[in-house]
């Protein structure tokens, strides 16, 4: 066992702070060493000690543990759950120990993400946990989540029509910085209620009828903005109110395969692994609430979501909604990521405005004339 513990984990937007905060819960005395933000050291790091044809998730997470291992940490954090996702940690692992690197890895793949296994493997690490204080850990954390994933809703629909720019961003930072402050229920409660009134109440310059899209994809790629070269402030920028439902709130408590194959009946008779389901019953989601576009979001050759593009291609064809498909690895240029989102955000205006002016024929043009002629 390493001594003194110091923790790290990979980026993933946010959630950085609950992260650190449970491990905070779980191990009072060890030191938590954050990700360091993602830049382009990251990604090379990555890249260069990950295999060719993997996809960018993995590259990502690699070189957040190269630079922690770097900075001193001797335990890693992994999840590693979903698709070939899962198995990757044991890959990670390998590599990193090739590489001369010592630390204590904590995977929580599939067949070891069950609360009694995650307890023993914590309680090996810090002897003197007890199983009230790991559920206690377990409910803040998820708590923090929530509350963090439901705001986010509310500020990706309105943070593109602030009439002061940067006023959503510093409540954002604000209710972080509160959140990993606050360990009981009722704590975390008032703060999620106060930032809500906070979020109501600023002032917004939002146009009659607003441009929405919705963001469907990969978890990590849409949940990781330097993954997706921060895509939702790019629309932002745009006018666009943004909806996102694929967050760490909806993987825990909303996603059910046999309810989003009901949902998804006539477009996917059964699940594709992964979140290829859940893209494409969100797809058709959007396309039934009227949305005017949607982004379709995934890591360069992630299976599950190319074997659901040919569905959500469907949907853009029955329900006339355009859909652009965006694949991003550590080598996708920023610049003509940027030239897409410019050119879909003025098809979708131009789109939307000419239905608006498109003029109405009356169902009855006899009655039209009947009236003019009377009125003559």
């Amino acid at each position: 066992m390493p001594e003194p513990l110091k923790f790290s984990f990979p980026c993933m937007g946010d959630y950085n702070m609950p992260i650190g905060g449970l491990v905070n819960l779980l191990f009072p005395g060890a030191e938590i060493l954050p990700p360091p933000p993602m830049t382009r050291k990251t990604a090379e790091l990555g890249s260069r000690n990950s295999p060719d044809y993997v996809c960018s998730p993995f590259k990502y997470n690699m070189g957040n543990y190269i630079e922690a291992l770097e900075r001193g940490a001797n335990v890693l954090l992994q999840t590693g759950m979903g698709c070939r996702y899962g198995y990757y940690g044991e890959v990670q692992e390998q590599i990193l120990r090739d590489m001369g690197y010592s630390f204590e890895f904590i995977c929580l793949s599939r067949s070891k993400a069950q609360p009694n296994r995650v307890f023993q493997t914590c309680k090996r690490l810090n002897p003197k946990l007890t199983l009230p204080t790991f559920f206690h850990a377990l409910l803040i954390t998820v708590l923090r989540i929530q509350m963090m994933d439901r705001l986010d809703y509310m500020l990706r629909e309105r943070i593109g029509f602030e009439a002061e720019p940067g006023s959503f961003e510093r409540a954002k930072a604000g209710l972080l910085e509160e959140l990993s402050q606050k360990r009981t229920v009722g704590a975390l409660c008032r703060t999620f209620f106060k930032y809500r009134r906070c979020y109501c109440g600023l002032p917004l310059q939002r146009p009659e009828r607003p441009l929405r899209v919705g963001i469907v994809g990969e978890l990590y790629t849409v949940m990781e903005p330097f993954s997706n070269f921060y895509l939702e402030k790019q629309l932002a920028k745009e006018g666009i109110s943004v909806s996102r439902k694929m967050n760490v709130t909806f993987l825990l408590f909303g996603k059910h395969d046999r309810i989003e194959l009901r949902r998804s009946k006539g477009y996917l008779n059964y699940a594709v692994g992964a979140n290829g389901l859940d893209s494409v019953c969100q797809c058709l989601e959007y396309a039934k609430k009227g949305y005017d576009g949607i982004l379709h979001i995934k890591s360069f050759g992630c299976t599950p979501e190319l074997n659901a593009q040919p569905a959500i291609m469907n949907i853009s064809r029955n329900f006339g909604v355009p859909i652009v498909h965006l694949s991003f690895d550590t080598q996708t240029s920023e610049t003509g990521l940027q030239t897409r989102i410019e050119a879909f955000a003025d098809m979708i205006k131009m789109k939307k405005d000419s239905a608006y002016e498109k003029p109405r024929q009356p169902r009855c043009g006899h009655r039209v004339h009947f009236y003019k002629r009377r009125f003559d």
